[in-house]
């Protein structure tokens, strides 16, 4: 659900353009090598699924950035609480120049 609200809290944000997927099989959208390679910077929330797409996408990974946010798995969709700290750890990435 980390995926998904950030994908409604910035898909209507000038500064990005938003797609979103999940890691694990049963995601609404699964990462998929056509994703990887749309994006020019993929934000992940913890660093498995940076490992995931290392794993699977080798050639895309050494010539993506990938931020990390480290945002664990325990929010429900669009909860409060998840959506200030998205917020605050995407708006901190972008200030230093990450995004």
């Amino acid at each position: 659900m980390r995926s998904a609200t950030a994908h409604k809290i910035f898909e209507n944000d000038e500064r990005f353009s938003v797609k979103s997927a999940g890691t694990d099989k049963s995601a609404a959208t699964v990462i998929s090598l056509e994703l990887v390679t749309w994006a020019d910077t993929i934000i992940v929330m913890e660093k498995h699924h940076r490992n995931e797409i290392r794993k699977k996408f080798p050639k895309v990974y050494e010539t993506k950035k990938i931020v990390c946010l480290y945002i664990p798995d325990e929010y429900d969709y669009m909860q409060l609480e998840l959506m200030e700290l998205l917020k605050t750890r995407v708006e901190d990435v972008y200030i230093r120049g990450l995004l």
